[in-house]
C-alpha cells in the first residue's frame, strides 16, 4: 500500500511538471537561458576582474587574432566595429523605437526604449566600477580611451539582437531575425578582439549582461499582460 501511494505521488509530480512545462516552457527557458545563466557567467568574470586576476583565455585569443592581421581584414573589422555601435546600432536603436511609437506599438516601444537605453547606461556604470584597462599587447589601428570591461559594442549589439528576437518570436520573422543577428553579434565581438581594444572576457561579459538585462526588462514590461508570446492580431488597440 505504501509503495503504491509513493508511485502515485511520483506520477502526480511528473504530470504536474509536464503541465507546467507545457504552459510556461518558453517563460522558464527565458528565465534560465536569458537571465540566470548569463548572470552566472557575468558574475564569474566580474569576480576575476574585481580581484584583478588574469583570465586564462584572454591573452592567447588576443595573440591568435593579431596573428590573423591582414590589410583586407583590417578594413573589414574596422567597418564592422563602426556599424556595431556609432554608425549602425545606436542610430538603428533610436529609429526602431521611434517607428514603434509612430505605429502605436506603445508597449513594444517602451520595452525597446528601456532595454536599449538602459543597456547603454548600464555599460557606462559597469566600466566606471570595474575600471579595467584596455589590452596593450600591440598598438591598435582603432584605439580607444575608455575602460574595457564590459564591452559596449558587445552589449549594444547583443541588446539589440535580444530585443528584436523577443519581439519577433511569435511571428514568421523569428528565424530570419535570428539568422541575421547571430552572425552580426559574433562579428561585432570578433572585431573588437581583432582590433586589440577588448579582451575576449570583455566581449563575453558584455553579451551576458545584455541578455540578462533584456530578460529582466521584458519580463517586467509584459508580466501583467498574460503570456508575452501569445499570438495576437497587430492592431493599434492591441499594442
Amino acid at each position: 500500500m505504501a509503495a503504491e501511494s509513493g508511485d502515485s505521488a511520483v506520477a502526480d509530480v511528473l504530470r504536474y511538471g509536464a503541465g507546467l512545462l507545457r504552459r510556461h516552457g518558453l517563460l522558464l527557458g527565458l528565465v534560465f537561458a536569458g537571465l540566470l545563466l548569463p548572470l552566472w557567467v557575468f558574475g564569474e568574470l566580474a569576480d576575476e576582474i574585481h580581484e584583478q586576476e588574469a583570465i586564462a583565455f584572454d591573452e592567447p585569443i588576443l595573440r591568435f587574432a593579431h596573428a590573423m592581421a591582414r590589410e583586407g581584414f583590417n578594413e573589414f573589422f574596422v567597418f564592422v566595429s563602426k556599424i556595431g555601435y556609432a554608425w549602425g546600432v545606436v542610430p538603428f536603436d533610436i529609429a526602431f523605437v521611434l517607428v514603434l511609437a509612430v505605429l502605436r506599438r506603445y508597449r513594444e516601444a517602451v520595452f525597446a526604449a528601456i532595454a536599449l537605453g538602459g543597456s547603454g547606461l548600464l555599460n557606462v556604470g559597469a566600466k566606471l566600477f570595474f575600471a579595467r584597462d584596455r589590452p596593450s599587447l600591440w598598438e591598435s589601428i582603432a584605439p580607444e580611451t575608455t575602460y574595457s570591461f564590459p564591452s559596449g559594442h558587445a552589449m549594444g549589439s547583443m541588446t539589440l539582437a535580444s530585443v528584436l528576437v523577443l519581439l519577433a518570436w511569435s511571428t514568421r520573422w523569428r528565424w530570419p531575425v535570428i539568422a541575421l543577428m547571430v552572425p552580426f553579434v559574433v562579428l561585432v565581438g570578433l572585431s573588437r578582439v581583432y582590433l586589440g581594444v577588448h579582451y575576449p572576457s570583455d566581449i563575453v561579459a558584455g553579451w551576458a549582461v545584455a541578455m540578462a538585462w533584456v530578460a529582466v526588462v521584458f519580463l517586467s514590461v509584459y508580466r501583467m499582460h498574460g503570456r508575452p508570446w501569445r499570438r495576437r492580431s497587430i492592431e493599434p488597440g492591441n499594442a
